[in-house]
């Protein structure tokens, strides 16, 4: 067919197919729908083998949607998983989706405000990225600008396997289809935003109740012992700075109440405090929790998800076991705290952010350096402050205070009425060692409050009568061999006949946390229902 002939057809047909075209964008929210239906819709005048939205990012452009002709669509695919699948077939190297706007036609638009034609893709190679359009296949395109209240907010590119003599007839035509586009382009990114603003209220918003939980029983750090002094003094230096703090101390101690008393009195105290416990979480998902995942990352990622470094913006990340956190994920936090900056899991666009980090451990760190199980260069990035909790049987003179405290809180919200500790349960308290240290101590008085029936708070004798010599907890040594520690473990299961959490449970006994302890059975192979 001649061009006078399409150029008519072209003429003859604009009416109706802007008017299709107007429908088919209606009809459908997502992009790549509405790209689709664009494609079919233009095939009586104008036929492409694709169609392309590139939005402006910065000083780049970011392909936010394609659509290929005849390739089966899958749902909530991302951008770059069909890049991806079409250069597997293709057997090449699939291209980035965010360029330099140097690098592409896009910098022609932005200079002429025009559209850019190129006929014959092999003999224009202007910019860079026609080297990877080549690659696909794609021989010649027509690029137009898709403008939003007069400024240009992107390009959709309409691209070809021939080269084609395309005709200013049809040029316009396309032009005034992505006038349409436009609209439907802004609307798509005005719904993503709105989609992530929400999204990130709902998280803070949970952070904030999970936090208020928290803050229901521990609303301050209880103490006047000099070693827990030590500890509030050295908050109080620390939480107007947004150097990185890392707390150490045994499980139970207190280290996440430090957490939140420094987020508390420092300038981010009116953003949100994020949590992250490294060893709740399973080695595959803690990329995707810390750094959020874009649609179609992995198998069941159908949307964008925000992780917990960018739900911190403008707040404090707390990092409870980050002497779990695997060692090739220490890479990339490492380049967090260095640089400010990450990509979601799946994508490729570098997200700035401005967080305050505080970490956490039991474990002795300078040991797992030395081991070779953390990085040197990650322990000295955390290590700028640090603050060490003692431990509860190191404070003893504490005791009788946390005592009244928690007796006097818990027993006004069971409506009891608490005017005195008796001194056999007091003397006793301060004679245990203690092992589950804080939280072990308020699980015993809650226990107590529950079964005192006048107003004087008495434990039954054989309640502390187990570990009552005053010794650390028995630890499994980190650098001890896997024999020494699977012999050590399943000691101190067979003591407590295979339970692992509570105050009587192996996990306080070891003095780690009961998902660290969990991780280590399943690592060393031990049946822990074996010794119930």
């Amino acid at each position: 067919m001649s061009s006078a002939t399409l150029s008519k057809r072209t003429n003859e047909a604009t009416p109706p197919v802007i008017l299709e075209v107007a429908k088919a964008i209606s009809a459908h929210l997502d992009l790549s729908d509405v790209l689709g239906a664009l494609i079919t819709t233009l095939k009586p005048v104008a036929r492409f083998d694709a169609i392309g939205i590139g939005v402006l990012d910065g000083d780049h452009v970011k392909l936010q949607s394609l659509h290929i002709e005849g390739m089966p669509r899958r749902a909530g695919e991302s951008v770059q998983s069909i890049l991806a699948r079409r250069a597997s077939d293709l057997n090449i190297e699939p291209s980035k989706t965010r360029k330099p706007v140097s690098q592409h036609h896009i910098s022609a638009i932005i200079t002429s405000r025009q559209p850019y034609v190129c006929r014959d893709v092999e003999s224009q190679r202007r910019f860079a990225c026609d080297e990877d359009l080549l690659r696909y296949g794609i021989k010649s395109y027509i690029g137009l600008p898709l403008m939003k209240h007069g400024k240009l907010i992107g390009i959709v590119e309409f691209l070809s396997k021939e080269k084609r003599n395309y005709t200013d007839d049809e040029v316009q035509l396309l032009q005034d289809v992505s006038e349409l586009v436009s609209i439907a382009v802004a609307n798509a990114l005005a719904y993503e935003e709105i989609n992530a603003l929400k999204e990130q209220l709902q998280i803070e918003n949970r952070l904030l109740q999970d936090e208020i939980v928290q803050r229901s029983i521990y609303e301050e750090i209880i103490g006047s012992s000099t070693s827990l002094q030590r500890v509030l003094a050295a908050i109080d230096k620390v939480a107007q700075t947004d150097s990185t703090v890392l707390v150490t101390g045994e499980t139970g101690t207190g280290k996440e109440l430090v957490a939140h008393a420094i987020h508390r009195r420092s300038p981010r105290s009116g953003r949100a405090l994020v949590k992250v416990n490294c060893a709740a979480l399973p080695s595959e998902l803690i990329a995707s929790e810390l750094f959020g995942h874009e649609k179609g990352a992995f198998t069941g990622a159908l949307q964008q998800r925000i992780g917990r470094f960018e739900a911190a913006n403008g707040g404090t990340i707390f990092l409870d076991e980050i002497g779990e956190l695997p060692p090739e994920l220490q890479i990339a936090f490492l380049r967090v705290l260095q640089e400010k900056e990450f990509e979601r899991v799946g994508g490729n666009r570098t997200i700035q952010t401005d967080v305050r980090v505080i970490a956490a451990t039991n474990r002795d760190l300078e040991r797992e350096v030395a081991d070779g199980r953390f990085r040197m260069d990650l322990y000295y990035r955390l290590n700028v402050f640090p603050i060490h909790v003692p431990a509860l049987r190191d404070r003893s003179d504490d005791i009788p205070i946390l005592v009244d405290y928690f007796a006097a809180r818990l027993s006004s919200r069971m409506g009891k009425r608490i005017r005195q500790i008796e001194k056999r349960t007091l003397d006793a308290m301060q004679q245990y060692s203690w092992p589950g240290n804080i939280r072990e101590l308020q699980n015993v008085i809650e226990r107590g409050v529950i079964l005192t029936e006048g107003e004087v708070f008495r434990l039954d004798p054989d309640t502390l009568s187990r570990g009552s010599e005053k010794t650390a907890p028995r630890r499994p040594e980190s650098g001890s061999s896997g024999d020494e520690q699977k012999a050590e473990i399943e000691a101190v299961l067979r003591e407590t006949r295979g339970r692992i959490s509570g105050p009587e449970g192996a996990a306080a006994r070891l003095g780690v946390p009961a998902s660290t302890l969990e991780s280590r059975i399943r690592a060393l192979k031990i049946n822990k229902h074996q010794f119930r």
